[in-house]
């Protein structure tokens, strides 16, 4: 675009939302090109913040008139690169998009707005005695938009499902600024395309999400909570089946932790010290939810645990007494991906494999680590039960980072070959956006690739929304 071109789009773009919601200063715009990771460099014409969906479908039937690009952006919480920006694309937030529209109770679902922090449609729903279960480490910043974007998952998706699974209906800003309006609150409907799941997890490349309505369920009447200790991957698989039965798969969370984990997490967060006396190779974070009808589900947990104890399945637990308890568990689990910041550089792998599969997955990456940078720190943990882990490789003590960092991609393609073997997938919940978005055509298949270069064709033709995120242009 032409200076001139660049300056005719921001002044038209201030007639439709406002000059005070077309930044274009530097110390405006700055906290919307801030890459969490520093792997990308974002810049941009403008940073709009349209109020409501005809101001964003305006803005983006002027975009594309002007002949740029836009891209859209939430929390910034985003890991792969999906929300970076060039010189002349324009930023569209969603942050005054922050309406909550409405509360059903009797059909547990709720209407909210892109723009929505995720932690407020939380405590929405818990003041109409409802669960909104989704619930991630950035919940107090991500927003909803953002978070069916990317399909988030988190850590009760074993029992609640993804993001996608949590969402009845949307709205959307389609490429050429028409409205895609279908917020209906059906749990059953089956006519045609299911056209919500296109843009579900589609990073914002074929349209701007603006509003979706959501499930809600009961709140639950009890819950219990647990550390357990555990001798092998292969056991704590095994807790996981016997769990699942036991309470008739009312399973929340089932989250893998290694010693190393607990080692360095005591380390650099002193008030989480090692629950437990001694070190064991691997422990689990376990929440179940109770409807309230079973009158000694806590004693049931307790007697399953000593039943698994006495069996050698499990090396030792720890069931939270009280909320605040609980809470101090679920901090432990938070803390132990801040923990490994601090020894230095690593690198990430957000996998998944079926459930069977993971102590294979856990071993076999293991091996494959130390023949390719000796010493260096495999850092598994994550979502188990739904086969989503975690796997980071911290580099070696008093090492060299940028040796280890030279060592990336033969790492990258040794754990994801692996993944690949075992029928899983290189990107779980974190979704692809710039980051990942050269895997596709190696690990998708050349006719689910054709497939979505066809839909991203045809929904945007002129490639505005987003380009270059998980497409390549």
């Amino acid at each position: 675009m032409s200076n001139s071109n660049n300056t005719s789009l921001v002044k038209e773009l201030i007639q439709v939302i406002g000059e005070n919601h077309v930044l274009t200063d530097d110390d405006r715009t700055t906290p919307f090109l801030i890459e969490q990771r520093s792997l990308f460099e974002s810049k941009c014409l403008a940073v709009i913040q349209p109020g409501n969906n005809r101001e964003v479908s305006e803005c983006v039937r002027l975009v594309g008139a002007h002949g740029t690009s836009i891209v859209p952006i939430g929390g910034n919480t985003g890991l792969c690169g999906g929300a970076v920006s060039h010189a002349n694309q324009i930023v569209l937030s969603t942050a005054r998009l922050n309406q909550i529209r409405e509360v059903d109770k009797i059909n547990n679902s709720i209407t909210v707005e892109a723009g929505c922090i995720l932690s407020n449609v939380q405590n929405t729903a818990a003041e109409h005695q409802r669960l909104f279960p989704l619930s991630l480490g950035a919940e107090g910043s991500c927003q909803i938009g953002g978070n069916l974007s990317t399909n988030a998952g988190g850590i009760n998706v074993l029992h609640y499902g993804n993001t996608r699974d949590l969402c009845l209906g949307i709205e959307a800003v389609l490429p050429n600024g028409s409205i895609f309006s279908d917020l209906g609150a059906l749990r059953k409907d089956n006519t045609g395309y299911s056209l919500k799941h296109l843009l579900i997890g589609a990073e914002g490349t074929l349209g701007i999400i603006t509003a979706a309505t959501l499930k809600l369920f009961p709140e639950p009447k009890e819950s219990v909570t647990a550390l357990v200790a555990l001798p092998s991957v292969q056991a704590v698989i095994q807790l996981y089946n016997q769990i699942r039965e036991l309470s008739s798969d009312r399973v929340t969370t089932f989250e893998l932790i290694p010693q190393i984990a607990i080692e360095l997490t005591a380390r650099h967060f002193p008030e989480h010290p090692a629950p437990f006396d001694q070190a064991y190779p691997w422990q689990v974070l376990v929440t179940l939810h109770s409807t309230g009808l079973d009158a000694d589900f806590s004693e049931q947990f307790s007697n399953f645990l000593a039943t698994a104890f006495e069996q050698n399945l499990i090396c030792d637990a720890l069931i939270a007494q009280n909320v605040s308890q609980a809470r101090h568990f679920l901090a432990l689990r938070e803390k132990l991906v801040t923990a490994q910041r601090f020894e230095g550089v690593s690198i990430s792998h957000d996998i998944s494999v079926p459930i069977s599969r993971i102590p294979e997955l856990i071993a076999r990456c293991s091996a494959i680590v130390e023949k390719i940078a000796p010493g260096a720190r495999p850092y598994p943990f994550g979502h188990v039960g739904d086969g989503n882990i975690h796997y980071n490789i911290c580099q070696p003590e008093n090492a060299d980072g940028e040796a280890f960092l030279a060592k990336r991609a033969a790492l990258n393609e040794g754990v994801l070959d692996i993944v690949d073997k075992l029928g899983g997938s290189f990107s779980a919940e974190h979704g692809i956006g710039i980051l990942k978005r050269d895997l596709i055509p190696r690990y998708k298949g050349e006719v689910a690739l054709k497939l979505m270069h066809s839909i991203k064709q045809a929904i945007d033709p002129d490639n505005i929304m987003n380009p270059g995120k998980v497409l390549a242009d």
